[in-house]
């Protein structure tokens, strides 16, 4: 696979997370780009947070089926489903979080990864 065709997945799979979060009211969302940190993870971080933990599951269960729709692409772990209160949804290149408010502020992840690229795509709170 060319550098071209997996940039444009990348930007694909990107889109579907975003789309999934703003379909279902997701607060605050926003990319971290870990591309270019030395001790990355990952290539991205999308994150958003939800006013209940039914909030949350709903955002979470809605991007599984946008990015599926888009790309084909299944999860390859997940987690957090069991509390609701945030679900981490692993798709290798970005890594989606979908919090409870509460909980965003306390793991505080664009703090924590402030050294990437942050982009907010909503302002909402």
């Amino acid at each position: 696979m060319s550098n071209q065709v997996g940039n444009q997945n990348l930007i694909l799979l990107k889109e579907s997370i975003i789309k999934g979060m703003l379909d279902k009211k997701g607060h605050q969302v926003t990319s971290i780009d870990l591309s270019t940190l030395s001790y990355n993870i990952s290539d991205m971080f999308i994150l958003c947070h939800g006013n209940s933990d039914k909030q949350v599951e709903t955002i979470a269960k809605n991007i599984e089926e946008e990015v599926f729709k888009a790309t084909g692409e299944k999860a390859c772990h997940k987690e957090g489903y069991a509390n609701k209160e945030w679900i981490l949804l692993d798709y290798f290149d970005i890594i989606v979080h979908v919090f409870e408010e509460e909980k965003r502020e306390f793991y505080a992840l664009e703090k924590l990864w402030g050294d990437g690229e942050v982009q907010v795509y909503n302002s909402d709170k």
